[in-house]
């Protein structure tokens, strides 16, 4: 596998969850960032790899196989996003792309060792759960803020924007992995709402309330 075939398993992996019809060649250009012609060119190759089930104007979806390599991405990823969180004090916004480039190590010895470094352990530092070594992870039952209600409360336990700018904007807004939140009320014209963070007031964007998970 190359790295780039590995992005793309895992970017089908992520977009597969909310477009379970099958993931557009549109979707995946935008999410990874590459033109559509070279996102089809790329899909063919891994439905020709029989890592994918793809029909043209009907989009793609991950076969058992693709899903297995996609996950195993997806485990060094956020172990070594813990990794570099716990062990090297990197911050939130900075973990993501060094990750990114060690996510590509094929070593399975190395990866077995820095999970059993780590403790094993179930959720990265954004909040996401960590595959084990066969695949498996904890189900997790979240919400984005902008599901809920006015007089709901909740935990904050993961994002959905990992991007350094978001990550950053949580930081000054003192929004962090446990943090309790509480929705005091919904802004009618734009949907931002008012909320309060670990007792603290703030007002957040739809875009905002759209990238912060939380559990009851």
């Amino acid at each position: 596998m190359t790295l780039s075939e590995e992005n793309y398993l895992k970017s089908i992996y992520i977009l597969q969850k909310e477009h379970t019809t099958g993931v557009s060649t549109t979707a995946l250009a935008q999410h990874l960032e590459t033109k559509p012609a070279s996102t089809t060119e790329m899909i063919k190759k891994l439905h020709e790899k029989k890592l994918v089930r793809y029909k043209p104007y009907q989009g793609v979806l991950l076969n058992e196989n693709g899903e297995k390599l996609a996950l195993s991405v997806i485990r060094k990823h956020r172990l070594w996003e813990t990794f570099l969180a716990e062990k090297l004090n990197f911050s939130w916004d900075e973990i993501h792309d060094v990750a990114e480039q060690l996510e590509h190590i094929h070593s399975e010895k190395l990866v077995r060792e820095l999970d059993r470094f780590l403790g094993y352990p179930k959720q990265d530092p954004h909040g996401d759960p960590i595959p084990d070594a066969q695949g498996k992870m904890l189900a997790m039952e979240k919400k984005r803020i902008s599901q809920l209600k006015s007089g709901d409360q909740g935990k904050c336990i993961g994002v959905n924007d990992t991007s350094s700018s978001f990550l950053q904007f949580l930081d000054k807004q003192q929004i962090k992995l446990g943090s309790a939140i509480e929705i005091l009320g919904i802004e009618e014209f734009d949907q931002s709402m008012t909320v309060k963070v670990d007792g603290k007031e703030l007002l957040l964007s739809k875009i905002a309330t759209e990238n912060i998970y939380v559990r009851f």
